[in-house]
């Protein structure tokens, strides 16, 4: 294949157009089956598979742009830092089509991977129309993120939240036009897609996926994937319904039980990662990923390779080599340099995850769902002498101590000193009741807060979660009720115990010796009248 950089932008949509068919058609054996695109300039770039084109023929034509060197971009207006990708696609070597589609818009910060599913080549127009209409709402709603940016106030105000429901009605939209695609032709019937996709908004990753493509995130020398499958194998896992042995037993364990298009709305899934300088993101389909599932070491060894062009070929080659069953799909973004890390930043928010996994009411949670907590957390700093929260009023939040140290006040009494890894306030978190102590900073502390409105949409989006923290807090719950009985109990004992009055003081019980005397009325005369 030969690769070619264009330099205007009336030659990439030529490139666009006159390469689509030579390098998604049928090959002859001396022709390598996969493609590599490297990111330049901050343009749009987008897979088209030769068997989509009628459909992108409605939907309008999609630029392709194919690169040998890295290019160095301007700033990111979106996260405030560089961010480099390499993407590489290949049909595998069990298949004779590739129905995997990729999209990558460096000016958006937008990373999306889909891999199609369908009869008739019907996966590979699924995957096509999904990344189109994923990009086009996002563009759509850059105001939104602009807004965000921006830290607007007042009824121009963005949350994380707001970012989330945008990409998620965006992954929607590709579901409805997918599946009303599907019901103008019989053949085409049931079609859908798996979707991943990343987007980088200031020092923040928001990532949405349906089905069983994947989002793995690597900080230095730990590697974290951060989706979770949505397969018939993890959902019987995650269930509790067989054990992992089990399940790796049963037939259909990869049939997915999600997927964009197939039915006209879809539930993605959705998280907020934070980023820092140096942090590598890989997107990729299950084409890739089923070869890591017990080896996520290796993945991460590869992954960190300096080279990201040199890191998804090697990837890539890796999943042929065992077989390349599926089409293979590999996008690679790095923040900044891989060997540039912001230290002083990964430190403050490894101190945030690793002091929430020790609290008993968040431990049983694993990765993904910790990433969740601390996605509705926020940071607040406190000087010396700052209340944090006032005895009597009305409790919305649970304070965190990530640093420093405070003061517990009760009726002007101190009951308790709190340092990093201890809590208060607890009981907000499922009813507004009046604060029972008054909590002050000794020193310049950092607490992390999480409000209760932000725990109750947790416990009503992720239900699995839910059913963890809630039986969590019932043991918090039966553990302060087990220290209060004890209290109760050892001041009930003091109450019955043996009266010592009398071995303190001699009690006199002869009443002739009492110095005291019950004296006779006086005579008449000494009355008065």
């Amino acid at each position: 294949m030969e690769l070619v950089v264009a330099d205007t932008a009336r030659e990439r949509r030529n490139l666009g157009r006159s390469h689509t068919r030579t390098l998604c058609g049928p090959r002859s054996a001396s022709v390598r089956k996969s493609r590599f695109l490297r990111g330049a300039h901050g343009f749009e770039h987008e897979r088209v598979p030769r068997n989509a084109l009628r459909a992108n023929e409605r939907l309008g034509s999609i630029p392709l742009l194919l690169g040998r060197t890295l290019v160095r971009y301007p700033r990111n207006r979106m996260i405030g830092a560089e961010a480099q990708f390499a993407a590489l696609t290949d049909v595998g070597r069990q298949r004779d089509h590739n129905e995997d589609n990729f999209l990558v818009d460096k000016k958006l910060g937008l990373f999306v991977v889909c891999d199609g599913m369908g009869g008739h080549a019907a996966g590979e127009v699924a995957s096509a129309i999904a990344v189109r209409t994923l990009h086009e709402e996002v563009k759509r709603e850059m105001d939104l993120v602009s807004d965000y940016v921006a830290g607007s106030t007042g009824s121009a105000r963005v949350t994380k939240r707001d970012i989330i429901n945008m990409l998620e009605f965006a992954v929607n939209r590709a579901s409805s036009r997918i599946h009303a695609e599907a019901l103008k032709d019989e053949r085409k019937r049931g079609m859908g897609t798996t979707l991943a996709a990343l987007l980088l908004v200031k020092s923040e990753a928001f990532i949405v996926w349906v089905g069983d493509s994947r989002v793995y995130h690597l900080r230095g020398t730990r590697i974290t994937q951060v989706t979770e499958d949505h397969n018939v194998y993890n959902e019987l896992v995650r269930r509790k319904r067989l054990t992992r042995e089990q399940a790796a037993e049963v037939a259909q364990k990869n049939a997915v039980t999600r997927a964009v298009g197939v039915y006209e709305h879809v539930e993605p899934e959705s998280l907020v990662v934070d980023v820092v300088q140096g942090d590598r993101f890989l997107i990729c389909s299950d084409g890739l990923s089923s070869y890591f599932e017990d080896d996520i070491e290796s993945l991460g060894r590869l992954l960190s390779l300096p080279d990201a062009e040199v890191a998804v070929q090697k990837l890539v080659e890796h999943a042929n080599e065992l077989g390349g069953k599926d089409n293979i799909t590999a996008v690679v973004i790095t923040v900044g340099e891989l060997d540039k890390r912001d230290e002083e930043r990964a430190r403050r928010l490894k101190l945030r995850r690793d002091t929430l996994a020790r609290m008993p009411l968040f431990r049983p949670l694993n990765e993904r769902e910790l990433l969740r907590v601390l996605e509705v957390t926020e940071v607040l700093r406190f000087d010396p002498g700052e209340t944090v929260m006032g005895e009597g009023e009305r409790g919305e939040a649970l304070f965190i101590v990530l640093t420093g140290t405070l003061k517990v006040w009760r009726g002007g009494t101190l009951i308790a000193e709190l340092g990093p890894g201890d809590h208060a306030g607890e009981m907000a978190l499922v009813r507004s009741s009046p604060r029972s102590a008054t909590v002050i900073a000794e020193t310049t502390s950092e607490l992390m807060l999480l409000r209760r409105s932000d725990f109750f949409d947790i416990l009503r989006k992720e239900h699995q979660l839910a059913v963890k923290l809630l039986w969590q807090f019932l043991g918090v719950l039966a553990h302060r009720l087990e220290e209060t009985s004890r209290e109760l109990g050892a001041a009930k004992e003091e109450l019955a115990a043996e009266d010592v009055t009398n071995e303190i003081f001699d009690e006199d019980d002869d009443e002739d010796n009492r110095k005291t005397a019950l004296l006779p009325p006086p005579p008449n005369s000494m009355r008065g009248g």
